[in-house]
């Protein structure tokens, strides 16, 4: 229970990869209306996403291939206020409990699939819709 013990920033790389609930939720392409500056997901997946094991297909350069991947770090994610609340790094950077169904808690990683918490089964590659459909594909990430 190293989330519980320890501040983010203490972390090793592979406790921080760790969190990662596996639902593929960051995956997804998101739309800012330009008023509001509200974020929308939609059900387009990045095309680097295995929807099917919804885990990247090239993981360790996914930022060669896709230059606006999002990083997720201790340093920035206090920032990133569109990620959905069931997210890990998210509640663990907020002194919060990690959900029962998470792997680090379960002890299984496809529980958050099985129960509906990640993206398979739904969402498609986002090279599959052309971006003018985009805001057709918008979505409610259930959290």
């Amino acid at each position: 229970m190293f989330w519980k013990n320890k501040k983010i920033a203490e972390f090793t790389s592979d406790e921080w990869e760790s969190l990662c609930d596996g639902c593929g939720k960051c995956c997804l392409v998101k739309l800012e209306d330009p008023d509001t500056f509200e974020i929308a997901y939609t059900a387009c997946a990045c095309s680097l996403l295995d929807i099917e094991k919804v885990k990247c297909k090239q993981y360790s350069s996914r930022f060669l291939v896709v230059p606006e991947c999002l990083k997720i770090t201790p340093e920035n994610i206090d920032s990133l206020e569109y990620l959905p609340s069931t997210c890990a790094y998210k509640l663990v950077a907020k002194g919060k409990e990690l959900p029962k169904w998470h792997h680090l808690v379960s002890g299984d990683s496809s529980l958050v699939h099985s129960l509906g918490k990640s993206v398979m089964d739904w969402c498609v590659p986002v090279d599959n819709v052309p971006e003018d459909d985009w805001v057709d594909m918008i979505v409610e990430i259930e959290d």
